[in-house]
């Protein structure tokens, strides 16, 4: 007989369940009352969302390149040296700072949207997967990301339970990828604000560029955070793809 849970691999002979939901081991949340989850390619907005993680890159790259510049004057300006070449050389600075800081947040949003949106599509794809394998309700996906100090684990959680329904039948996943990009994220979102804070508590040139440095250690870690974004995206569409195309418990190889 089938497992009773994830409905696709065969019970063993003296249950109800597969051995694989059986070494999962701790509570999963059942589907709701009239489930209607339904499967939807996930591939157009995987490719959309990989895009715009380049961007963000990009963008990053270029805060970091105007990260080191005004670094640099504000060590000068630090030592005293407050000549017109200097002033020039801090006002361009701060110019490309500014441009830097829009662009990165034009970047950031429009990323973000389409994120949520492939988010939830591969958290229901997930449910029909395995309607039993969640701990977190749909809502979660998006939600997940805007209630503070709950957005520092629930969308791992999410993201964790829909990968593991969505790995091959028989062959379930390394949570490696996941908890790598969830990781470099969190200190990632950790490093802007306390670089922000620090930055807006500055005075001296000193303490400026103290702060400056910060938040080009921030702007470092971000282009970390949004490869390893990429490579989980990217991975987890394909598994999603692959598993829709392979039908009910038939494993099959996934590309690596």
């Amino acid at each position: 007989m089938l497992c009773t849970r994830c409905r696709h691999l065969e019970a063993t002979p003296d249950g109800v369940i597969c051995s694989h939901c059986a070494a999962a081991g701790a509570p999963l949340m059942a589907p709701p009352h009239g489930h209607n989850a339904r499967l939807s390619s996930p591939v157009g907005l995987g490719r959309a969302v990989a895009v715009l993680l380049g961007l963000v890159i990009a963008t990053d790259l270029f805060a970091v390149w105007a990260d080191i510049m005004s670094y640099d004057v504000l060590g000068t300006l630090a030592d005293g040296d407050f000549t017109e070449a200097v002033q020039r050389r801090a006002e361009r600075a701060d110019s490309l700072s500014a441009a830097a800081g829009v662009a990165q947040t034009v970047a950031l949003l429009s990323t973000g949207v389409v994120f949520l949106v492939w988010f939830h599509r591969v958290r229901v794809n997930a449910e029909v997967f395995d309607p039993f394998g969640h701990r977190k309700k749909r809502g979660w996906a998006v939600g997940g990301w805007f209630v503070p100090i709950v957005n520092l684990w629930f969308p791992r959680r999410v993201a964790l339970d829909v990968w593991d329904a969505s790995s091959p039948w028989a062959a379930p996943r390394p949570h490696g990828l996941v908890n790598s990009w969830w990781t470099a994220w969190v200190i990632s979102l950790l490093a802007g604000r306390i670089s922000a804070t620090t930055y807006r508590r500055a005075e001296t040139a000193a303490e400026v560029r103290r702060a400056v440095g910060q938040v080009l250690f921030s702007d470092a870690v971000d282009i970390v955070a949004a490869v390893l974004a990429i490579v989980f995206v990217r991975a987890l569409t394909r598994m999603q793809d692959t598993k829709a195309r392979s039908g009910p418990g038939v494993p099959v190889p996934v590309p690596g």
